[in-house]
């Protein structure tokens, strides 16, 4: 490529995503340090600002592959993110009672993370090759039901209970998006709710039926399991409407709210930043969200909309499930708010949906 047509790319080249992405995680780092920067740990922040940089660099590399490829490799990639998830159940670190990372030196990864892009590339390609023109009955389902749930079974059994079940979120996006009958819909919200029933009565462990009582009734076990989520509203309702002020949270500073800095970095912005602050973050999720959608629908291909839905779905899920859970609305489960929580896996998961949601854009105008 002569220096005409570098230029000529990079005119062109897409930054809507890696953009409001940018500026997501540019509100979030000053959150993380408002967060953190009275605790044990205020350089929390320097390190998320190197692993964003370094998911950046990651997805700007993927924007560059031609979308074909992915199609091609959609399989590999997803066997071989299976191997992960076994391998890590065989040999994974453990912490906090669960084995979910593999740790090779300086090098951690939480595999069950970028599963999740595994399963929208292969779902994409199953539905783009057989092409189900009809609305999807229960034999159409029967072949992307098995490429969720293994996965999904896989990392529940870590255990990583909120993971696995947006595993099987995302998929069901993606096969609502193909059209279900409304037959279908029916029989697996019916069978959602027994084996819902069957799993709380038979396969949570007790700290897991604990946050559901918890969630039901906060104030059944105040300085236990409810600890969290009544801390977590004092935080929001106590933001008001401007919020108290950069590095003014009392729940931060003074340490009442654990993990503020992880699953409950939202509390912490809402406190600070107040009901305008938090509706100008969700206008960016938002504007995320549409462009995901925007893009699904301009492309001529079957296989890069659906690729599209299902990196959309990764964002709206863990969004809308991480502030309902620190609101109040669902019970809490560990899923970091997407650009704003501490963590390099779930960075690494973000730079590499956009760089693929780029590399969709990318290759209708430029080549």
């Amino acid at each position: 490529m002569n220096s005409f047509g570098i230029v000529n790319f990079f005119k062109k080249y897409d930054y809507t995503f890696f953009g409001t992405c940018s500026v997501i995680f540019l509100i979030g780092v000053l959150n993380l340090y408002s967060a953190t920067h009275s605790s044990v740990r205020p350089d929390l922040y320097q390190t998320q600002i190197l692993r964003f940089l370094l998911a950046i660099g990651v997805g700007f590399v993927v924007s560059l592959i031609n979308p074909k490829n992915l199609f091609r490799f959609s399989y590999p990639v997803y066997f071989f993110n299976v191997f992960l998830l076994i391998l890590v159940l065989v040999m994974g670190h453990e912490g906090m009672g669960a084995r979910r990372w593999l740790v090779l030196g300086p090098i951690r990864i939480q595999p069950s993370e970028l599963m999740k892009i595994s399963v929208i590339m292969v779902l994409g390609r199953w539905f783009a090759v057989n092409r189900p023109d009809k609305n999807l009955g229960f034999r159409q389902l029967i072949v992307p039901s098995i490429i969720a749930f293994v996965p999904a079974i896989l990392t529940i059994m870590e255990p990583d209970l909120g993971t696995g079940l947006l595993i099987l979120l995302i998929s069901f996006t993606i096969c609502f998006y193909r059209k279900l009958k409304w037959k279908t819909i029916a029989i697996i919200v019916f069978l959602g709710l027994v084996s819902g029933t069957a799993m709380y009565k038979y396969g949570l462990r007790d700290y897991q039926r604990k946050r559901i009582i918890t969630f039901l009734d906060p104030t059944s076990d105040p300085k236990g399991a409810g600890y969290n989520a009544i801390q977590s509203k004092i935080a929001i309702g106590s933001g008001q409407i401007i919020g108290k002020g950069f590095k003014k949270s009392s729940q931060a500073s003074l340490n009442y709210l654990p993990e503020n800095h992880t699953d409950f970095v939202f509390s912490i912005y809402n406190e600070e930043h107040g009901f305008f602050g938090s509706l100008l973050l969700l206008a960016l999720y938002l504007l995320l969200f549409f462009r995901f959608i925007s893009l699904s629908t301009s492309v001529t291909k079957l296989y890069e909309s659906i690729l599209a839905i299902g990196l959309m779905s990764i964002f709206f899920w863990h969004t809308f499930i991480n502030m309902s859970m620190v609101m109040g609305l669902m019970p809490i489960v560990g899923l970091p708010l997407p650009l704003m929580s501490y963590g390099g896996s779930s960075l690494l998961t973000f730079g590499i949906c956009c760089g693929l949601a780029t590399s969709i854009s990318n290759y209708r105008t430029l080549f």
